[in-house]
């Protein structure tokens, strides 16, 4: 399997370097020199991981992880000169998976990249039979497979996250919507409804997704304990 990997760099000879190490480790790569137009790019185009500098012209490092995290669970590495910790952890809360300070290592920097595909490539299972794949949207059930949409998976990975714990429309909109615009609970059950008809239809006739009144929704396996 050939990985496909958007390197975010404003400095050529960096870019260059990470470029050359990712090619004769077999990767494909795309290079883009500014922030500006990454996120509709990324909206178009689908890459296995994005290796993303702090200081960018344009919108910075920082900026574009938060946007990705919008629409996106695809696995960030930031590269940077800043070496505080405070600034490290900064950028792993912005939604980053990974963090390596200028200069670097670039066998460490492939190796590190390799940890996250991985980690993102690998299916997760969450319970007996039930798999989640983040890097494709995916979600397999007992030999089965359906494939969601961005919001659609990110509403079955926080629910099946906490199987038998009931989440409120306004949980679902915070941890779905971390951009903090207005989404009516409307939106979220239109979501629901959607993801329920592609698991019965794709997955199982099995129910997944229960309605809690007045409270909100809930994940469970049948015949799993709680």
């Amino acid at each position: 399997m050939s990985y496909r990997i958007l390197i975010v760099e404003d400095e050529v000879k960096i870019a260059e370097i990470v470029e050359d190490y990712l090619h004769n480790c077999g990767f494909e790569t795309v290079w883009m020199q500014s922030g500006t137009g990454v996120v509709d790019w990324l909206k178009t185009n689908t890459v296995d991981l994005v290796i993303l500098d702090i200081m960018l012209p344009g919108v910075d490092g920082l900026q574009l992880c938060q946007h990705i995290r919008v629409f996106s669970q695809v696995p960030i590495m930031l590269l940077t000169a800043k070496v505080e910790e405070s600034d490290r952890i900064f950028g792993l809360e912005q939604g980053a998976d990974d963090y390596l300070c200028k200069p670097f290592s670039p066998k460490e920097m492939v190796a590190r990249v390799k940890a996250l595909l991985r980690r993102s490539t690998t299916p997760k299972e969450v319970l007996t039979g039930w798999q989640l794949d983040v890097s494709r949207f995916k979600v397999v059930y007992e030999g089965r497979s359906a494939q969601l949409s961005m919001v659609e998976f990110a509403i079955l990975k926080l629910l099946s996250s906490s199987p038998g714990q009931v989440f409120s429309r306004n949980q679902l909109i915070r941890q779905i919507y971390p951009d903090n615009r207005i989404v009516s609970d409307r939106t979220i059950d239109s979501h629901i409804k959607k993801l329920r008809h592609k698991l019965a239809e794709e997955l199982s006739s099995k129910e997944f997704i229960y309605s809690v009144y007045g409270a909100g929704y809930k994940f469970e396996v049948p015949g799993e304990n709680y």
